[in-house]
């Protein structure tokens, strides 16, 4: 028995079966109904088999009909669905994706890098960059207006996310170049603990104790010069001599502009810059997608 039937071919004989009439069945298909009868007459000679009794009563259903009914729709539903899932994942390929980001990734070529390959693969796909106060550390991730951000860990409720690491990067401190530690080449920690820091937003919660070193001052609470949410706000400060304030070597060319310096640190955790996107979005094909060119592209860095 021959079994590369199509799938209009089952279209027309579930139509036929549930009308059991020629006419309103190839009403409700849009098609002529000699065009209908010759259809299922195709598949009858295909099957080797009658489907249907045509005489003057009307038209019923063979024993071979019937058992072929509930095979078909289900045939059909499966098909329908495969063509869903179809449609759905192109549409997810023509979608916009939104990437966060609090500080502009300026390492290296990052983003053109990643968006290069990224486009290359989803030509369909378009990309927006969407930069977000540092009030949110999440850059959008968290009320879910950011697919993906570039951000800085930890984060809170860190659980929620998962991520790949773009860079890990020793700590500076940057301050103004007139304050007496910018005459050294390197600087202990230890010399900064009396010095006015600048702080995140308290929103940022575990972010902004790491900036401010919480886990090596042994318990001595920091003294804030000021609070600063971006890094045009960071700067103005360190050039106000409001603060101090710890940065990362990626970052350091975005402060270090006039009357502003920056000196290695020691004693102080390296800092981890990624790309981090929700758990639950992990399956997403755009998502993976760009999650992949960017492992690709800080692998080759």
């Amino acid at each position: 028995m021959a079994m590369d039937v199509h799938v209009r071919d089952l279209r027309y004989f579930v139509a036929v079966a549930e009308e059991l009439h020629f006419t309103r069945a190839a009403e409700r298909l849009y098609v002529s109904q000699p065009a209908l009868s010759k259809q299922v007459r195709a598949l009858e000679r295909q099957l080797g088999v009658e489907l249907f009794r045509r005489d003057r009563r009307g038209v019923a259903l063979t024993d071979a009909g019937a058992a072929l009914l509930p095979h078909a729709r289900r045939v059909l539903a499966d098909w329908a669905e495969g063509a869903a899932a179809v449609e759905s994942a192109r549409a997810a390929q023509r979608s916009t994706l939104v990437v966060g980001m609090s500080t502009s990734p300026v390492r290296g070529g990052l983003l053109p890098a990643i968006r290069s390959r990224f486009t290359a693969a989803h030509p369909e796909a378009a990309v927006r960059l969407r930069q977000v106060n540092w009030e949110d550390p999440t850059a959008g991730l968290a009320d879910g207006a950011a697919d993906l951000a570039f951000v800085w860990l930890p984060l809170p409720g860190q659980d929620r996310f998962a991520w790949t690491v773009v860079a890990e990067e020793p700590l500076l401190v940057a301050l103004p170049d007139t304050h007496p530690l910018a005459a050294r080449t390197e600087i202990d920690f230890a010399d900064l603990l009396d010095e006015p820091f600048l702080a995140l937003p308290e929103s940022t919660g575990p972010l902004r104790d790491y900036w401010l070193a919480l886990d090596v001052r042994d318990g001595r609470p920091p003294r804030i010069g000021a609070e600063i949410a971006s890094t045009e706000e960071t700067y103005e400060a360190l050039a106000a001599g409001l603060g101090v304030c710890l940065v990362a070597e990626g970052n350091v060319p975005l402060l270090t502009l006039g009357g502003v310096t920056a000196r290695p640190v020691r004693g102080v955790t390296p800092s981890r810059y990624v790309l981090a996107w929700r758990r639950e979005d992990g399956r997403r094909p755009l998502v993976r997608a760009y999650a992949e060119a960017c492992r690709r592209v800080t692998e080759r860095a």
